[in-house]
């Protein structure tokens, strides 16, 4: 019977402690999302900004650039947020 107790007890302590690491694994996939997804807006915002400054100043075509190239930065930022929750979900 104690043998049958132990066996049962290493199962269960095993199969405790892998449900808590994938659960971390989770909450970790959920932060660098977040964090990408905040990096990612505030790489826009900036683009934006300096797309408002130019345009005040009357350079329409340097606005443009400007923002542009904030939403490609969000876009890359984006996808390494992304990069990122998967390596976290795969360890």
């Amino acid at each position: 019977m104690s043998r049958f107790m132990i066996v049962a007890m290493a199962f269960l302590f095993v199969f405790v402690g892998m449900q808590q690491v994938a659960q971390a694994d989770e909450v970790k996939a959920a932060v660098e999302d977040a964090k990408g997804k905040a990096n990612a807006n505030a790489e826009k915002a900036k683009g934006e900004a300096k797309a408002l400054t130019e345009e005040a100043k009357g350079n329409n075509v340097q606005g443009e650039m400007e923002r542009a190239k904030g939403q490609t930065k969000a876009a890359g930022e984006r996808v390494k947020g992304e990069a990122k929750e998967l390596k976290a979900k795969t360890e």
